[in-house]
């Protein structure tokens, strides 16, 4: 599956039970991470077993809901450092995560970072 750049990504810290569908999954959205599932962002959910992911789209005209499931294996799920509900990821982070590629110590090159996002050279 292949993610462009301009995709938002939202990724919910702690498991969820994925028995929900559409509806189940867009009230997590609104009450636990405090967000808009109608916002053109991607919202990322997975279980305990860490086993299965479920991701929820909106595209302008309704709801997607895809699952991966593996069958052999987990995901190497990013931990909040503050506690938070959710975690911002950029697509490309998600394309590695579903791809099996562990997420803790793996880092952008300099040539790759995006320069809108730069901060401003210090004096």
């Amino acid at each position: 599956m292949i993610f462009t750049r301009g995709l938002r990504v939202c990724l919910a810290v702690e498991s969820v039970d994925l028995r929900r569908g559409f509806e189940g999954l867009a009230s997590l959205v609104r009450e636990r991470l405090k967000e808009d599932e109608r916002s053109s962002q991607i919202f990322v959910f997975t279980n305990k077993r860490r086993n299965r992911i479920r991701l929820l789209y909106w595209d302008g005209t309704g709801l997607w809901l895809m699952t991966k499931k593996l069958e052999a294996g987990n995901f190497a799920w990013p931990k909040a450092t503050d506690g938070a509900a959710k975690m911002r990821l950029r697509p490309e982070a998600l394309e590695m995560m579903l791809s099996g590629i562990e997420l803790r110590g793996v880092r952008m090159r300099p040539w790759y970072e995006d320069p809108s996002s730069a901060a401003p050279p210090q004096p």
